[in-house]
Formats: structure tokens, sequence, C-alpha cells
């Protein structure tokens, strides 16, 4: 069975994060296909990170990588993709 990752780079989506993950969870549901969600936080100062390890703890698909800074948005789909195990891989905006 082949699967996506989605490489979902993050700053400031504290709000954006649980609209997104109920819609992507949607669609993976319906599609017989594996799937990884990996959240790159990209330095952000809400609550972003404790929002995506609560996902994390529920849903063993949901993977993310913790930046101590900003580094911008390329940097965080760079560590996504460098990161990724599937055979197909997209790159979406939480908001």
């Amino acid at each position: 069975m082949k699967k996506i990752s989605i490489i979902v780079p993050c700053y400031n989506e504290e709000q954006a994060i649980p609209f997104f993950y109920e819609e992507i969870n949607k669609i993976s549901k319906t599609m017989k296909t594996d799937f990884e969600f990996i959240f790159v936080n990209d330095g952000s100062k809400d609550k972003t990170i404790n929002v995506i390890k609560e996902y994390a703890k529920k849903d063993k698909r949901v993977k993310y990588i913790n930046f101590s800074r900003n580094f911008g948005k390329e940097a965080a789909m760079y560590a996504g993709l460098e990161n990724s195990t599937g055979d197909y891989i997209a790159i979406m905006d939480a908001d």
C-alpha cells in the first residue's frame, strides 16, 4: 500500500490547526492509502506546538518537528521533506 505524506509548515497556527486536522482527517478516511501528517512548528509564539502535540498523542499518523526559532517557511518545508516517509508528498498550509 502506498503512503501519502502531508507536510504542514506552521507559524502561529494555534487556531487554524484544529480546522485543518478535522478536514484532512475526513479526506484521509475516504481513501484507501496510508497517511502521515508532518507538522513543522517554525518557532511559533502562540500555543501551536501544544496543539500539535495533543493531536500526536491521539493519532499515530501525526508527527511533528519543533524549531527553536523562526527559520522561515522554506526551512520548514525542507525539514518536512527530509523526514517524510511517504511515496507521495504534499505540502499544505494550515490556514
